[in-house]
């Protein structure tokens, strides 16, 4: 359900070449205009996370720029300044994970980097797929990790492995495996100097904190720097710090992020509740990524979902994690 699938992932191995090259041309001062000169590094006091200056959304603006579409750049923009999270593909992790950081080092800033390749990944919906095995998911790991070095690095690990446990969706033949490699996961990524890790809790509207808390132990959370809540989804930030809270009373006060990528509306109550999360009609972007939240308990708040990417072919979208122009433009032109 979160929106990323292998065709997308490969796409993203492509970019890593454009971004290196993004990188090696900037003089590493950490301000400095991208290729086109249309997208640039946030200024360090408001965020330490990265932003890609060759991502689906900075091309887009190029291209609207280019066309004379003034009012829809404009638009564009509002995303394409913004830090994301780079999804991390399954064919060639050390690449992608080596190339985005080293991108970020250069540029005095930290990547943020979102691990979904987990075995019977979303139960078969629309961004299944992952890992061939747990002996395929521990060498991908494990090439991750060598990717991303000493180098910052923020991590926002599995979504929906977690929360599909509690709910039904993964088979309990499949629970123990899990729970292993997530604690692997956690261990072999916690294990590195300048990386943090954030295991995913689900939302405030799929769970009650008493569902999910015991499943996140299981998963290792204690080893974690904490969980991630809202990934991919479109709960308020306000009824997101208040399941976060409840969560980390349960889980010795563990911290964590918000996605508020997409939720300056809130969520969608029409049409099919089975797919309320699935493209969901006016929808905007909320709270810019920022390590300033309202909450001691709260990190950050983050883009992990990159606004204007499918959650799936529904409600006339493309494929999941493809780049979508319109559903893009709907978001940043909302209040």
């Amino acid at each position: 359900m979160y929106g990323t699938n292998g065709a997308a992932a490969r796409a993203a191995a492509v970019a890593v070449g454009a971004v290196l090259l993004l990188a090696g041309c900037s003089s590493g001062g950490g301000d400095e205009k991208g290729r086109t000169g249309a997208v640039t590094q946030r200024p360090k006091a408001s965020g330490p996370f990265w932003v890609n200056p060759d991502g689906n959304a900075a091309r887009q603006l190029a291209a609207y720029e280019k066309a004379g579409r003034t009012a829809d750049a404009d638009r564009i923009r509002r995303i394409a300044e913004q830090p994301t999270g780079e999804w991390i593909g399954p064919e060639n992790p050390e690449a992608e994970a080596r190339g985005f950081t080293e991108a970020a080092t250069r540029a005095g800033r930290t990547a943020l980097l979102v691990l979904y390749d987990i075995p019977h990944r979303d139960c078969g919906q629309f961004s299944q797929g992952g890992a061939a095995d747990g002996a395929a998911y521990r060498a991908w790991i494990d090439a991750v990790a060598r990717g991303i070095g000493d180098r910052r690095a923020t991590v926002i690990l599995e979504p929906d492995a977690v929360l599909h446990m509690v709910d039904g969706c993964t088979p309990e033949e499949f629970h123990e495996e899990r729970n292993d490699l997530l604690k692997g996961a956690i261990t072999t990524l916690g294990a590195l100097r300048n990386t943090t890790v954030y295991l995913d809790a689900g939302n405030p509207g799929w769970q009650h904190p008493d569902q999910i808390f015991q499943p996140l132990r299981r998963a290792g959370v204690d080893r974690a720097d904490g969980f991630a809540v809202n990934v991919s989804n479109f709960y308020s930030t306000r009824d997101s710090l208040a399941y976060g809270r409840q969560l980390s009373a349960k889980i010795g006060g563990k911290h964590f992020v918000i996605d508020t990528s997409r939720n300056g509306n809130g969520p969608y109550t029409g049409g099919d509740p089975r797919e309320r999360w699935c493209n969901p009609p006016g929808r905007a972007l909320g709270e810019t990524p920022t390590t300033r939240t309202a909450d001691p308990l709260v990190d950050a708040y983050l883009w992990v979902k990159r606004p204007g990417e499918s959650d799936g072919t529904c409600k006339g979208g493309p494929r999941a994690g493809d780049w979508w122009p319109s559903y893009a433009l709907a978001l940043a032109g909302a209040e």
